[in-house]
């Protein structure tokens, strides 16, 4: 039975639980769970992670831990009872655990930058480290000094791992966290301000240290011991700063002993910032302990003596960079000259060369330097390793910068400086050792108190090194005597003089000595500075032992009597400087004698005035000594000495306020408390401050006043503790005449504060003095006064202050710093005190704020008022804070407001400083005014809201409250990691705003309605929902959890507060509409369910509103569409948003009479969501791939064709234009941008600035844009696009005489046409790919599309890259089309094949003598259509021949737009299936084998191949037939009696075959002569073989000669050329395609969305989504042949038989040759078309309704260019340019339908005409179409001779004739050519006779209209724009030459330039017969007119 747990409430999981038992919880190891119930070792709760999941897990694998129960029942809370310290550490380590896993995942995976895994592995240390620090304190071991310091080092740590993870920045009090509720803002906000400081600007360490540690000497010639001496030098002044640290090393050059650190490590201690210098220099000495001289040979002599080794220099600056101990290797330097060693360390700083050298090439010292900051306590802390394990402490000489009370020192310095000595009687100089020693006041030998240095104890002598033969040796030696204070007295130190000899017996011999007295008998010590010291004469050591013999002789020169000149004339003499550093020592008589007044009472005044005089040092070192001399003064003589003595004690209290001497302050408040016994002294102090307080306003000098009132804190300390010691000696006695003191005192004080001066006046400096320290006063008042006593002392003495105050007086800045430290103190914190406070401090304080003065000081008052006023209970019994409350509200509320908004909007200031001072004001100010809100009760809103008497001050205030929350809400105004700061603003803010709109409502409703406080409420809303800081979502579980427990979802509160207030808006809600849904839909998109479901339903509301008003809710929808897309490209919304949106919005209008049109402008919205939602998703991806760019023009197209919405339409595709050129798209980038380009004319309309254009004419936009598309178009290899293009600049540089970029255009295109011949391109693959499935993106989802490949990209590499765009689909194996059930599978499915273009331009394909870098453009490009053929056998399988059963499956697949486009990829819009009968697979198999070997010969014959090889292996192929049987098998298949019985319909097309397998025996025939005129010697008998099969192939067909009509019919290549031949007589009857005329469809179709009017959009949104792509092939085009890439190739040297299966060679596309792929598997369908075998046997057979049937032709004749023909049998009808939709409709005429075919095009087409001439004729033969088989036409075609050819239009492209065109006027090149001029004049009536005359000779246009079939015009046709349709004659080797001799070449026609500088064909049939010119339409109006 499960029992409900009572104490088992909270524990920890000791392992994972995977719960695989019914109802069990999973766990993972450290979660905490919360636990409910227990039953039989099982206990049920819920993780606290996800407390919704509840459920069992067993008893053992939990430990308890102790909590505390908060709310016990069905919502109690627990918290564990631990240290709060603790519970951060666990919670931030769960925390940092998930990012440290993702940072993992960033480094390993995406291998980004060096940081993020330093910091994943410095997280990793930091993390080990606190769960280290936990352990620690959860043993609870610790000492509580050590548990403090492990406490701030784990919070230490904590902040440093949130700072870098960019967490929030936790506020804390004493290591442990705050909450936010209690305390008040304020004082969370310093918490937070002092935790950023901390962390942002660390205080610099006034105080620094240098440690050293001694490694070793490292030199070539050391074997003696050596000596070395550190000390800091200061090199500006030249003196040292420090004693000196010494180490000894022995004979390795190593430390003697290396177990003692504190022998090789010293720390320089107390050095100053302003020792931390340049020329500040680490200085060592290096003496060595041996003989004389260092080159000498070991002797008996055993004396060693110290002598100069060598010197080394480092300056401190080079340490101040260095964070961490670094190791220097010093280079040492020995002196050229032994005399100068004293200052060799300044000739190395000073870098004099010459006095020194390197001691050795490699002799360096190797030692350690750090330098340290901080005091030495805090350096014991840090460093603890280092003082346990022992350093040498070497100390400053003298006193650091700040002296510390208790310091004990007593350090005598001593420098042996030099001597002059006598020779002696010697030949050459002395060699002078100095032996010092110190003897007491017995003359005994003081034992260990003579030290070199730090590092090495004290001894009882020390020797000074050797000079070597030096009677003048300098030495600057420093000693240190650390001799004690009691031992001073009467102890002498003794140099003695000693000569040390070089002989074998190496004596030292004393010659002399001197002495000098340490203390003189007056008690002063000796002097600092320079002693000339008397030597003495001795030669006896003995003479030395009783010092009393010769401590009478005089020690110094100086002290000599003047009688004694014997002495003062000798030569020799020593010379020392002594420094004492003291605490307890003077030197100084003057302070001697004060302390001795009592010995000397005449001298106590003198002493009183010279106490001024005295060094501070000397005074604080015997401060108590010096106050009791003082204050006995005054009880002893308080008449005489009163003002002197309090003079005296003024200065001493001025003295502490030195920051040298700041830290003797407690030693002063020690000595008032504990050691001052002044009773009677308060008398006399208050009788003599109030003296000087009433001479203030008469004194001519303040200088000395306001140094009494300077000092009035420790003045009235004395007065107080004076009082209360008299009081505790007399029992009280003389209370009254006290208080009288007093109160006069203060009525002094007020009368002088009261007086009003001149700003420059030194009384109102004097009354500024005096505020400073007023305020210290208070708590010494407290002593004895009562609270309400003092209080009423302040008051009345602020309260006398002049109220007129100036700005620039400097009292009032003073005034503030008093009120702010009253505030501060400790008599404003008791409530009594402060509610007789407040109105004063209130009434400075308003002043200040209203006229902005002090705004600093004034934050920091409010700050400290606000932070005593706790939270207001009604229940508690505290109505003062209530009070205190209301003044504060009544009085600096608005003020308050007021300033804030002055700062915000005040511009900020240049330095980093003073923004600095200004953000933290604004701050400051900030949590003022929170914390005044906070503490707001209903009582005080009301009574608030009642005090405006009018409406007008209520919308004042309420529109001032609003925009300082809109300030607030700012992200700048908080750091961003203050998140809590953030949280309480916002709490506040939103109850104040539930109080607030109460008084909104009953205020400005109904016809008090006031529209802009409505605005500033709702827009207030709406930013406070949009904080990032309340966006829950973004936030980790925990922080998720922790601030709703707290606070709630804010978000949903103010939610329903804007759906309350809107619907008590009545019909003023139309005042909001369209303006408020922008803001509306962006609270809607956060993603909030609860906030969402109450908001959508405003759309309704406004809808329904709109709908009202106008009749419809236009403005609602346009609202809304421009809005989405910015804020969704932000990143807002999701699909949970589109779905609610819909669904919400739906039910909502189901009963709306408008419920038709709600549901289209839902609809809308919703479609736009969708695909803004895929482009977001694309987007997000790093690369840019298909899908990417599918999903912008998906949006592009949406934008144009449903939204009509140009602006966003043009921004769109410049974001597909920028995605093209990062993919390197370069074809693709420049049709994109073409679309921008077709919305401009060639005008001089002023454009706006746009985008990234600047403000320019429409002219030069269009200018700048058809450059940059030429430029891409040359880029991506695409160059007869650009040609068009450069073509159309050119004219307009023409037409504005712009010569100079008129040639460079021609230049341009001159080189692109070298392009198209010279360079290399490669046509790409083309793969059709299905995207099935749910889970694709909405553009994508259940669609096909055909997309183009990438340069080389094959099917495999295609599929690996869909598959990677698409990481998550699965590729199906099969081409057949997939089901429902994989429609609507939740999955991704993509299926992908290859298929084959059928190409537009049949008539270039197919006309000889094109080359083949012409061809493979119009085999690739403008691809509309494409196949993919899938043979299979129908019935039963013939083995014997196959080919009786093989049926072929065509799919053709029709797109929206053309290949290549806008981009690599379009839908396809149709899909056809065609059954490919067996006969008719074999026709189209023969046909297109005949035309490949049609071609080869004709190459061979024009000696266009390099080798015979292909024409040799295609005939193989074709005779050989080795594999299938060749044409044998067809004639077993279907000549057979039993197929023609069974398939009588069939009869025409065996003829058919038969007639063709003729063709291509007679092709054979002529072949193969053409192959053994040219065949190779070696390749001879291959050929002879091929003859042989050939005559074998003819007999199995049964032909022993040719048919009549094919005899008659040879194929003829006369000249070789294939270009010649158009002037041949004989026509080419063996092509198949005789004199088929096939309608040209322009070569360069732009496929991008549907062009409409070129200056608007069109707003015909549903009806023309179908016609987003435009064109699409009617049932009558027609395709002459279609060969395989496998056959069709010229230069294929894989040409096979029909019958062999091979792969597409890859010479066909210019790319590298594949590996054969024709394995018989899943039937192919993976494998491209090209790559299939079906692609061998059946080379691309054409669509069944593509080819031209001879009943379709019918016996129309090809018309002749005869001159007896009239001129209308050879008119085309002039056509409008299809360019735009504006042109005229286009008609649908279907009387043409099936007779006209397709008009051949050049490669490249001509120039189009001026496009300012509207209407053009074009004259030119129009071919007909004749029947495949000559019987069937009733006259044999001729072909136009080559001058007919030009005049046709075919001119510009011939090669032969372009020079003598284009040498015209280049004007006149563009309008149509006619057939000649004479004509024309002739046939003025041929408009009415073209219609009945030629019912076969179409325009261009209206044949384009036919082809379609009601289709969309292709749009951005670049040939369309002003080009109509030009026939163009037969390619010659398909024509037959007339029989008469062709006409001459017609004149060029004469053009004339109009006014307007349009152009107009001199010779226009039109205007000749009267037919008016039919202007090109107006353009519509643009509506976006800028842009």
């Amino acid at each position: 039975m499960w029992i409900p747990t009572e104490h088992e409430k909270y524990g920890v999981v000791l392992a994972s639980f995977r719960g695989t038992v019914q109802h069990g919880l999973p766990l993972e190891i450290g979660d905490t769970v919360q636990l409910l119930e227990k039953c039989e070792g099982w206990y049920r709760g819920f993780v606290h992670k996800n407390p919704n999941a509840k459920g069992i897990f067993p008893c053992t694998y939990i430990h308890l831990k102790n909590a505390h129960i908060k709310n016990k029942g069905q919502f109690e809370t627990v918290i564990p009872t631990e240290d709060s310290v603790i519970t951060e550490m666990t919670s931030t380590l769960r925390d940092w655990g998930a990012m440290w896993k993702r940072l993992y995942v960033v480094k390993t995976v995406q291998h980004t930058h060096k940081n993020d895994g330093d910091l994943f592995h410095r997280l990793w240390h930091v993390m080990n480290e606190i769960l280290d620090l936990r352990r620690q304190v959860l043993v609870g071991h610790l000492t509580n000094d050590r548990m403090k310091d492990v406490k701030q080092h784990i919070t230490a740590r904590l902040d440093w791992g949130n700072e870098q993870l960019s967490l929030d920045l936790v506020p804390r009090r004493e290591f442990s966290m705050v909450d936010p509720d209690e305390i008040s803002v304020t004082e969370l906000f310093k918490l937070m301000e002092h935790r950023h400081r901390k962390k942002e600007t660390p205080v610099p360490a006034s105080t620094h240290h240098l440690f050293v540690h001694m490694k070793s000497l490292m030199s070539s010639n050391l074997g003696e011991e050596l000596e070395v001496f550190f000390h800091i030098y200061d090199g500006r002044e030249n003196r040292p700063l420090s004693e000196r640290f010494f180490v000894r090393l022995n004979k390795n050059g190593v430390p003697k002993s290396p177990e003692k650190t504190e022998r090789q490590c010293t720390l320089f201690v107390d050095l100053g910032s302003s020792d931390l210098r340049k020329d500040v220099y680490i200085v060592v000495h290096i003496m060595r302990i041996g003989r004389m001289g260092a080159g000498e040979k070991k002797n008996l002599c055993s004396i060693q003596y110290r002598r100069p080794f060598g010197c080394a220099v480092v300056s401190i600056a080079d340490l101040l960079t260095a964070d961490s101990k670094d190791d220097h290797l010093l280079k040492v330097y020995a002196c050229t000259t032994e005399s100068e060693w004293y200052q060799i360390h300044e000739n190395i700083i000073r870098k004099v060369n010459s006095r020194y050298n390197l001691s050795g090439s490699n002799t360096g010292l190797a030692v350690s330097l750090q330098l340290l900051h901080g005091d030495i306590e805090q350096l014991r802390r840090e460093y603890m390793v280092l003082f346990t394990r022992g350093v040498s402490i070497t100390k400053k000489l003298g006193f650091s910068d700040i002296i510390m009370p208790g310091e004990m020192r007593n350090d005598l310095y001593m420098t042996l400086e030099k001597g002059e000595f006598e020779k002696g009687g010697k030949s050459v100089a002395r060699n002078v050792e100095i032996t010092v020693y110190v003897l007491d006041i017995q003359g005994q030998v003081m034992k260990s108190y003579v030290a070199a240095g730090s590092g090495e104890p004290g001894g009882d002598v020390y020797h000074s090194f050797v000079l070597y033969h030096n009677n003048s040796p300098r030495w600057a030696e420093q000693i240190k005597l650390p001799i004690p204070v009691d031992m001073f007295r009467g102890s002498h130190v003794r140099f003695e003089f000693r000569h040390c000899s070089t002989k074998d017996k190496g004596e030292k011999k004393l010659f002399g000595y001197s002495f000098v007295h340490l203390m003189q008998e007056d008690g002063r010590t000796l002097p600092d500075g320079t002693h000339e010291l008397i030597i003495h004469k001795c030669e006896e050591n003995a003479n030395l032992q009783d010092s009393s013999c010769y401590l009478k002789l005089p020690f110094s020169k100086a002290n000599l009597p003047g009688n004694n000149q014997a002495v003062k004339g000798t030569k020799e003499c020593f010379w020392i400087t002594s420094f004492l550093c003291s605490t307890k020592l003077t030197q100084n008589g003057d302070m001697l004698d004060l302390l001795k007044w009592r010995a000397h009472p005449e001298r106590i005044n003198d002493s009183l005035l010279k106490l001024k005089e005295i060094d501070g040092s000397e005074i604080v070192k015997f401060l108590q000594d010096t106050l009791d001399t003082l204050f006995g003064i005054l009880d002893e003589s308080s008449q005489r000495y009163g003002l002197k003595v309090f003079d005296c004690l003024v200065h001493i209290i001025n003295l502490l306020q030195d920051s040298k001497f700041h830290h003797f302050k407690p030693v002063m408040d020690t000595y008032i408390e504990s050691h001052f016994a002044g009773a009677l002294s308060y008398r006399d102090l208050i009788k003599v401050l109030k003296w000087y307080v009433d001479r203030i306003i008469d004194a001519e000098h303040q200088d000395h006043i306001q140094q009494v009132l300077n000092a009035t804190e420790y003045i009235f300390k004395y007065i107080i503790q004076s009082r209360r010691l008299f009081a505790l000696a007399t029992g009280g006695q003389s209370e009254e005449e006290f208080r009288c003191c007093v109160h006069e005192l203060f009525m002094s004080i007020r009368f002088f504060l009261s007086q009003e001066n001149k700003i420059t006046s030194p009384v109102t400096q004097t009354q500024a003095v005096f505020l400073r320290t007023f305020p210290a006063v208070y708590g010494e008042l407290l002593k004895i006064f009562t609270v309400r006593e003092v209080a009423g002392f302040v008051r009345e003495t602020l309260g006398s202050l002049p109220a007129t105050a100036r700005a620039e007086c400097p009292l009032e800045s003073v005034k503030l710093h008093c009120i702010a430290k009253t505030v501060e103190s400790q008599l404003y914190t008791n409530t009594e005190s402060r509610c007789i406070l407040l109105p004063v401090v209130l009434r400075l304080l308003q002043a200040h704020m209203q006229e902005q003065r002090d705004l600093v000081m004034c934050a920091r008052i409010l700050t400290s008022m606000l932070s005593l006023v706790r939270k207001y209970d009604s229940t508690a019994t505290e109505p003062v804070v209530s009070e205190e409350v209301d003044l504060i509200v009544d009085s600096l509320l608005v003020v308050l407001m007021r300033t804030i908004l002055e700062i915000t909007n005040r511009p900020q200031a240049a330095g980093t400083n003073m923004r600095l001072q200004f953000q933290d004001i604004t701050g400051e100010f900030v949590a003022c005014l929170l914390a005044l809100l906070r503490q707001m009760s209903d009582k005080h809103y009301q009574q608030l809201l009642q005090a405006f008497t009018s409406k007008d001050d209520l919308r004042d205030f309420l529109l001032q409250i609003f925009t300082v929350f809109r300030i607030l809400i700012r992200p700048e105004m908080f750091l961003k990691d203050w998140t809590v700061m953030r949280l309480v603003t916002n709490n506040v803010i939103i109850t104040t705003v539930l109080y607030l709109s109460d008084a909104l409502r009953k205020n400005f409703l109904n016809d008090k309605f006031d529209y802009k406080v409505w605005d500033s409420y709702f827009y207030l809303s709406v930013i406070f929902i949009n904080q990032p800081c309340l966006q829950l979502e973004s936030f980790s579980p925990s922080k998720r959890k922790r601030v709703l427990e707290k606070y709630g979802d804010m978000r949903v509160m103010m939610g329903c507060e804007i759906f309350s207030m809107w619907q008590n808006l009545g019909e003023h809600k139309l005042n909001f509409i369209p303006a408020m849904i922008g803001p509306f839909l962006e609270v809607t998109l956060v993603p909030q369910p609860d906030l969402r479901n109450v908001m959508i339903p405003i759309f309704h509301d406004m809808m329904d509103w709109e709908q009202r008003r106008s009749g419809n809710f236009k403005q609602v929808e346009a609202k809304l569409i421009d809005k989405l897309d910015g804020l969704m490209s932000e990143g807002k919304g999701d699909e949970t948003y589109r779905e609610l949106f819909n669904s919400i919005l739906l039910k909502k209008i189901e009963r709306e009479t408008w419920r038709e049109s709600g549901v289209s402008l839902i609809a809308t919205v919703t479609r736009l969501m969708e695909r803004l939602l895929d482009y977001r998703d694309c987007v997000k991806l790093g690369e840019v791939d298909g899908k990417k760019i599918g999903c912008t023009v998906s949006l592009l197209n949406f934008y144009k064709t449903e939204l009509n919405k140009e602006e966003m339409y043009i921004r769109y595709i410049h974001k597909l234009y920028e995605l093209h050129l990062k993919a390197q798209n370069y074809t693709e980038a420049s049709y994109t941008l073409l679309l921008y380009d077709e919305l401009l004319e060639w005008s001089e309309r002023p454009l706006r600035e746009f985008l990234n254009y600047p403000m320019q004419s429409e002219w030069q936009r269009k200018e700048y844009l058809h450059l940059t598309i030429v430029q891409n178009f040359d880029r991506g290899k695409c160059w007869e696009n650009g040609i068009i293009l450069c073509r159309e600049l050119a004219d307009q540089y023409e037409s504005y005489y712009d010569y100079r970029n008129l040639s460079k255009m021609r230049m341009m295109e001159a080189s692109l046409y070298d392009k198209i011949m010279d360079q290399q391109r490669l046509e790409p693959e083309f793969f059709r790919v299905g995207f099935y499935g749910k889970k694709f993106p909405f553009f994508l989802r259940n669609k096909e599309f055909v997309c183009r490949g990438h340069d080389y990209e094959r099917l495999e590499a295609f599929q690996q890259r869909m598959l990677n765009e698409f990481p998550h689909a699965i590729a199906m194996q099969h081409v057949n089309q997939p089901d429902q059930t994989i429609y609507q599978a939740e999955a991704q499915y993509l299926q992908i094949y290859a298929v084959s273009p059928i190409p537009e331009s049949q008539d270039v394909l197919q006309r000889d003598g094109v080359p083949d870098n012409i061809k493979s453009f119009y085999k690739v490009n403008h691809i509309w259509r494409f196949r993919y053929d899938r043979p299979f056998h129908k019935g039963t399988k013939d083995k014997e021949n196959e080919f009786k059963s093989l049926w072929v499956e065509r799919t053709s697949l029709t797109l929206v737009q053309s290949l290549p486009g806008i981009s690599r990829w379009f839908e396809v819009e149709k899909r056809e299936l065609v059954e490919v009968s067996p006969l008719e697979n074999a026709i189209e198999v023969i046909e297109n084998k005949n035309l490949q070997l049609r071609m080869l010969i004709a190459q061979c014959q024009s000696r266009q191949m390099q080798n015979i090889n292909p024409l040799t292996m295609c005939l193989n192929g074709v005779i050989d037939a080795a594999v299938n049987g060749g044409l044998a098998r067809y004639q077993e298949a279907f000549f057979v009696k039993d197929y023609i019985v069974n398939h009588p319909e069939d009869g025409e097309k065996i003829g058919r075959l038969r007639e063709l397998m003729f063709e291509q025996a007679h092709i054979l025939e002529y072949g193969l002569a053409v192959h053994e005129k040219f065949v190779p010697q070696d390749m001879r008998p291959l050929h002879k073989k091929l003859v042989d099969q050939f005559h074998v192939m003819k007999s199995s067909l049964g032909i022993q000669e040719f048919p009549a009509y094919v005899r008659a019919s040879p194929v003829h290549f006369t000249n070789g050329s294939p270009r010649s031949s158009c002037r041949n007589s004989v026509p080419n009857i063996i092509s198949p395609d005789g004199a088929r005329v096939v309608a040209r469809r322009s070569p360069l179709t732009y496929p991008a969305v549907n062009r409409y009017s070129s200056s608007s959009l069109s707003s015909q949104a549903s009806n023309e989504v179908s016609n987003i792509t435009g064109q699409s092939e009617s049932s009558d085009e027609v395709f002459n042949m279609q060969p395989s890439p496998s056959t069709s190739s010229l230069s294929s040297n894989h040409s096979a038989s029909p019958n062999v299966t091979s792969s597409a060679p890859s010479s066909t596309r210019g790319s590298p040759q594949l590996q054969d792929k024709h394995k018989h598997s899943r039937e192919n369908s993976c494998l491209s078309s090209r790559e299939r075998p079906v692609s061998a046997i059946y080379p691309n057979p054409l669509d069944p309704a593509q080819r031209t049937t001879p009943h379709q032709i019918g016996d129309t004749t090809l018309p002749r260019s005869d001159p007896n023909l009239s001129a209308p049998d050879k008119v085309v009808r002039p056509t409008f340019s299809s360019w735009s939709l504006d042109s005229v409709k286009e008609v649908n005429n279907t009387q043409f339908s099936d007779t006209v075919g397709k008009l051949l095009c050049p490669p490249v087409p001509p120039r189009p005409p001026y496009p300012g001439s509207s209407a053009k004729t074009i004259r030119s033969q129009s071919p007909v179409p004749t029947s495949r088989s000559p019987q069937k036409s009733s006259l044999p075609p001729f072909t136009p001779s080559p001058t007919e050819c030009q005049s046709a239009g075919l001119v510009s492209n011939s090669p032969v004739l372009s020079g003598s065109y284009s040498s015209g006027i280049s004007s006149m090149s563009r309008c149509s050519v006619s057939e000649a001029s004479g004509t024309e004049a002739t046939t003025g009536d041929h408009a009415a006779h073209q219609g009945p005359t030629m019912p076969n000779s179409v325009s261009s246009g209206s044949d384009e209209l036919i082809r379609r079939e009601n289709k969309t015009p292709p749009p951005y046709s670049v040939y369309e724009r002003t080009n109509p349709r030009r026939p163009v004659p037969l390619p010659h080797s398909l024509s037959i030459p007339p029989s008469v001799d062709p006409p001459a070449l017609p004149p060029k026609p004469h053009q004339q330039r109009t006014s307007s500088m349009k152009l107009v064909p001199a010779s226009d049939p039109r205007r000749a017969d009267g037919v008016p010119h039919v202007p090109r339409p107006r353009p519509l109006p643009r509506k976006v007119s800028q842009l």
